[in-house]
C-alpha cells in the first residue's frame, strides 16, 4: 500500500507507467489534496529532474488556468507533489461521461487559448498538451492545465532525432518539429499543434492519426493532413478550418498568437449564440505576434523533404 507521511491517501485518480495520482487528506488540518508521486522505487536521474521541473515551473506560474502545487515532499527515493483538491477531473473523463455540445467545446477552447497566452507571456512551452493533462470542474466547467514535467522555459529549443519510443511528450499529440525529423526548432507554436489534435479528439471522439506503429505516427504528423470521419455529425467548416490551421505542418502556417486563436473561437461562439449556427469568416484577422520569429520553411528543399518522406514509407511498410 502506497503511503505518504502526514497524509491519508484515498481514491486513485490515475496510475501510469511512471506516476500515480491520489486524492488524499492532509492530516494536520484535514485539507483535501491531490498527490502525484513517482511510481518506481528507484527513479532515474532524468525522472527526478522532470518531477522537480514540473513543480518549479507550476509553482512560479501565477495564472488562473494553472494548478499551482502546495509542496514537494520526499517520498522514498523520489518525490511526491501535493496540490489542492478543488474537485476537478480530467477532461478525458468528463468528455466520456456526457453528451458533447458545440457551445461547450467553444467555451473550453476559449479558456485553453487564454491559458496558452499566459504561458507565452511567461515564455513557457508546455510540450504535452492533451486531454489527460487538462482538468475541468464538473459544475463550473472551469479549465486548468497540469503536468509541466517536460516543459521548457526557453523561447526555442532543438529536438534531436531519436527513436519514436524515446521522444518527449505523447506521440499521438506530438508536433512535427517535436519528432526531431524536421530540422526545425521548437517554440511556443508546438503547443498549438497539440491543441489542434486535442480539439479534433474532443469533437470527433477519436485521434486524427491512429496507428500502433510509432514510425507511422511520426510519418502522419509530418506528412498527413487530418480528415473528418464519416460517422460523426457534421462539424462547422470554420471549426474544422481552425483545427487544420492549428495542425499545420509549418509553424508559420499555424496561429502565431493564442489571442488570435481566442478571438476566432469567441467569434464562433457569438455566432452560434446569436443564430444557432456558425457562419464562415476569414481566420486570423486578429492573429498578431509581438515576438520576432525567423521563418524556417523548407524553401527550395522539396527533394530532401520527399526523400525523408519516402524513407518513412519504406520503414512503415518494411
Amino acid at each position: 500500500m502506497t503511503t505518504l507521511t502526514g497524509y491519508t491517501l484515498g481514491e486513485a485518480l490515475y496510475e501510469g507507467a511512471r506516476t500515480q495520482v491520489y486524492r488524499a487528506t492532509r492530516r494536520r488540518d484535514r485539507h483535501p489534496v491531490v498527490i502525484k508521486m513517482l511510481r518506481t522505487e528507484y527513479p532515474s536521474f532524468r525522472e527526478l529532474l522532470q518531477f522537480r521541473n514540473q513543480y518549479t515551473i507550476a509553482k512560479n506560474l501565477d495564472l488562473p488556468g494553472i494548478v499551482q502545487p502546495l509542496s514537494l515532499e520526499n517520498h522514498g527515493n523520489g518525490y511526491a507533489m501535493v496540490m489542492g483538491d478543488e474537485g476537478y477531473i480530467s477532461l478525458s473523463q468528463w468528455r466520456s461521461s456526457r453528451e458533447w455540445e458545440l457551445g461547450t467545446f467553444l467555451k473550453i477552447g476559449i479558456q485553453l487559448a487564454g491559458v496558452l497566452h499566459g504561458l507565452y507571456q511567461n515564455r513557457v512551452i508546455h510540450k504535452d498538451i492533451k486531454p489527460p493533462n487538462i482538468l475541468i470542474h464538473p459544475t463550473t466547467e472551469d479549465v486548468k492545465l497540469i503536468d509541466f514535467s517536460i516543459s521548457s522555459l526557453l523561447p526555442k529549443e532543438t529536438q534531436e532525432i531519436s527513436n519514436p519510443n524515446g521522444l518527449e511528450g505523447t506521440l499521438a499529440y506530438l508536433s512535427p518539429e517535436q519528432t526531431g525529423r524536421m530540422n526545425r526548432g521548437i517554440d511556443y507554436r508546438t503547443d498549438f499543434y497539440s491543441l489542434g489534435v486535442t480539439f479534433y479528439e474532443l469533437l470527433t471522439g477519436q485521434l486524427p492519426f491512429q496507428s500502433g506503429d510509432p514510425m507511422e505516427l511520426v510519418h502522419c504528423h509530418i506528412a498527413q493532413s487530418p480528415t473528418l470521419p464519416d460517422h460523426i455529425q457534421p462539424i462547422p467548416a470554420v471549426i474544422f478550418a481552425i483545427i487544420r490551421k492549428l495542425m499545420a505542418k509549418n509553424t508559420e502556417d499555424r496561429y502565431q498568437s493564442a489571442l488570435g486563436l481566442k478571438y476566432d473561437l469567441e467569434r464562433c461562439l457569438q455566432s452560434l449564440n446569436a443564430t444557432g449556427e456558425i457562419s464562415e469568416f476569414e481566420l486570423g484577422e486578429r492573429d498578431i505576434c509581438d515576438r520576432f520569429n525567423i521563418p524556417e520553411k523548407l524553401y527550395g528543399r522539396e527533394t530532401e523533404v520527399q526523400t525523408l518522406l519516402n524513407s518513412f514509407e519504406r520503414a512503415s511498410s518494411g
